[in-house]
C-alpha cells in the first residue's frame, strides 16, 4: 500500500513522531531535500530504512533539534562547536567521532558520525517531539534524484514508508558535508554552504 501524504501541521507530526517511536519510517521536509526518518537507535527500523532505499554501504546521519542534542551524539570539538554556531541551524552537516553507541549498520562500522540541526521549523518540531533526534538521509531510491516535494517521495518509496509528510517543495540542494579531526576541517561533499579550512 503506498504511503498517505499529510499536509505537515501539529496533528500530522504527532502522528509521525508516534510511528517513528514505535519502529516506523517516515518521510519529511527539510531545508534541502525531502528526508527519510526513522529512530537512529533502533537496529529494526535502520534495517528497514536501508531496504527502502536500496541503500549501499553507506552511512547515514542524523538530524537533531539542537546543536546540544548533536553534541551528546558526536564530540564536535572547538572548530566543530564553531562551525555549529556559525551554520546552524542550517544546511551543514558536520562528520565527528561519537559519543554515543548507535547501531552498527547506521555508521557501517565508522567511529564517525554526521549530525546537522535543519533550517526549517515543522522538521525541527517533528525531531524534537521524536526525542530531539531522527534519521537524515534522502528519501529516495539510492542512485536516483533526492526527492523535492512530498509526491516525488511518494513515487520512489511511497511502498517502504509508514506516512509522508508534505511541507512544498524543498530548495533541492543537499547539505554540505564536513569532517572534524581536532582542527583540521575536510570538505566531503560541496554544497549551499561554503567551509574554510584555514586552520
Amino acid at each position: 500500500m503506498v504511503a498517505e501524504i499529510l499536509k505537515i501541521d501539529d496533528a500530522s507530526i504527532a502522528k509521525a513522531a508516534a510511528i517513528v517511536r514505535r519502529g516506523g519510517l517516515v518521510a519529511y521536509p527539510t531545508d534541502t531535500v525531502y528526508g527519510l526518518g526513522c529512530d537512529p537507535f533502533e537496529p529494526g527500523a535502520i534495517r528497514r530504512l536501508f531496504g527502502a532505499k536500496g541503500r549501499e554501504a553507506k552511512p547515514v546521519s542524523v538530524l537533531c533539534s539542537s546543536a546540544a542534542k548533536a553534541g551528546a551524539l558526536v564530540d564536535l570539538g572547538s572548530r566543530g562547536l564553531e562551525l555549529a554556531r556559525e551554520h546552524w541551524p542550517g544546511a551543514l552537516t558536520i562528520v565527528a567521532p561519537m559519543k554515543k553507541r548507535l547501531p552498527p549498520q547506521l555508521t557501517q562500522g565508522s567511529a564517525y558520525l554526521g549530525v546537522r540541526v535543519p533550517a526549517h521549523k515543522e522538521c525541527l518540531r517533528l525531531i524534537s517531539r521524536c526525542g530531539g533526534w531522527l534519521t537524515g538521509t534522502s528519501a529516495n531510491i539510492s542512485g536516483r534524484p533526492s526527492s523535492r516535494t512530498a509526491a516525488e517521495a511518494q513515487g520512489q518509496i511511497g511502498l517502504a514508508v509508514d506516512l509522508i509528510l508534505d511541507g512544498g517543495r524543498a530548495s533541492g540542494r543537499e547539505s554540505t558535508v564536513v569532517r572534524i579531526k581536532g582542527v583540521e576541517v575536510t570538505i566531503l561533499r560541496t554544497g549551499p554552504i561554503g567551509v574554510g579550512n584555514e586552520r
